[in-house]
């Protein structure tokens, strides 16, 4: 693997290591799963990360799908109730091209986040991953200005994620 694909990858782990050692914390906190289930889910998620980042790489869809201890409408209602999002179902969503730009499949992966609309200064951001500090810190970052924030769901994300990237691929 060439020097800057390697050292893409690398930011890539890191940034889904981090992401989701702060969605665990957060959701033990909030008593939306208990530790034990966590620290099984960590143990799968690494072994997961032996093959690289990809879409299954992600503590959340272990949680909710392998182990069957967390139902991601819990999260969503949760980040609605306790953090005052919005939900957006973006499936049939038509993203801005500015945004479009913006989606990459790996920091996706990593954050189950991704940006979708953009009005004057305000970019609108939907993720599966509110609940994790370092994902919104992440795309904070990234974005540098101001974001209105929503929560979805990960297989919403994968599907829009998939449909963008085709979209780009047909030229559309």
């Amino acid at each position: 693997m060439p020097d800057t694909q390697q050292s893409a990858a690398n930011t890539h782990r890191s940034l889904l290591l981090r992401v989701n050692r702060a969605l665990g914390a957060a959701l033990v906190e909030h008593n939306l799963v208990n530790i034990e289930h966590l620290e099984a889910a960590n143990e799968r998620l690494f072994e997961l990360l032996k093959e690289g980042v990809s879409r299954q790489t992600s503590l959340l869809s272990i949680l909710t799908g392998e182990m069957a201890s967390l139902n991601e409408s819990d999260i969503v209602d949760f980040a609605v109730r306790e953090h005052g999002l919005g939900v957006i179902d973006l499936r049939r969503y038509n993203i801005e091209e500015g945004c479009r730009e913006r989606i990459e499949a790996n920091q996706t992966w990593a954050t189950w986040t991704m940006p979708f609309d953009k009005e004057d200064e305000f970019t609108f951001v939907a993720t599966a991953y509110h609940l994790s500090p370092a994902a919104r810190a992440h795309w904070e970052e990234l974005i540098n200005g101001p974001i209105i924030w929503y929560a979805t769901t990960v297989d919403i994300l994968a599907e829009t994620v998939d449909r963008v990237r085709e979209e780009a691929a047909q030229g559309n």
